[in-house]
């Protein structure tokens, strides 16, 4: 009797079908509908944090939505990923207030921290860095948010210290 032996590749392909299944409650509420692309695409980045390519392709076969149309609406809205992110996003304010506050010098620290650049993520899929245009704190300048928290009058140290504090909570 032979023993099939189940490839690597093949496991992968047959998890991002299970994956891509959890989509089909979300296409068959809004399938024909007028202005379902982007509760569509909410849903999709909803499900997976991000919009995954094959999840293009499955809109496009089920919902019939064209790829031009989904991608012209997903690199134009700034909600939208077309790329993993990390559990914890780290937002830091550049709007002018942070700006004068050398906000620049906060993501110079945790981009020599997290060993990343402004728009990426660490190695462990734990923090992803993104400068923003503004945060609408700037009485606390300069600021930076993770997640729904807010942190402000911070420098470079400061806000190095929180991100170790947020990775030793990972830990324990």
């Amino acid at each position: 009797m032979r023993v099939k032996r189940i490839s690597l590749k093949d496991k992968q392909e047959q998890q991002e079908a299970e994956n891509l299944s959890l989509m089909n409650p979300m296409i068959e509420e809004y399938r024909g509908k007028k202005g379902n692309l982007i509760p569509l695409l909410q849903g999709v980045q909803t499900l997976f944090g991000y919009i995954p390519h094959e999840a293009f392709l499955k809109l496009h076969d089920e919902a019939g939505l064209k790829l031009a149309d989904m991608y012209g609406v997903a690199t134009f809205y700034a909600q939208f990923r077309l790329n993993p992110v990390g559990k914890h996003i780290i937002k830091v304010c550049h709007g002018t207030a942070c700006h004068v506050q050398n906000a620049m010098k906060l993501t110079e620290a945790l981009m020599e921290s997290l060993k990343i650049k402004d728009g990426e993520t660490t190695e462990d899929n734990l923090f992803t860095l993104e400068s923003v245009a503004c945060l609408g704190c700037c009485s606390l300048a300069p600021v930076m948010m993770i997640g729904e928290e807010t942190y402000g009058k911070l420098d470079g140290k400061k806000s190095v210290k929180i991100i170790k504090e947020i990775r030793l909570s990972e830990k324990n």
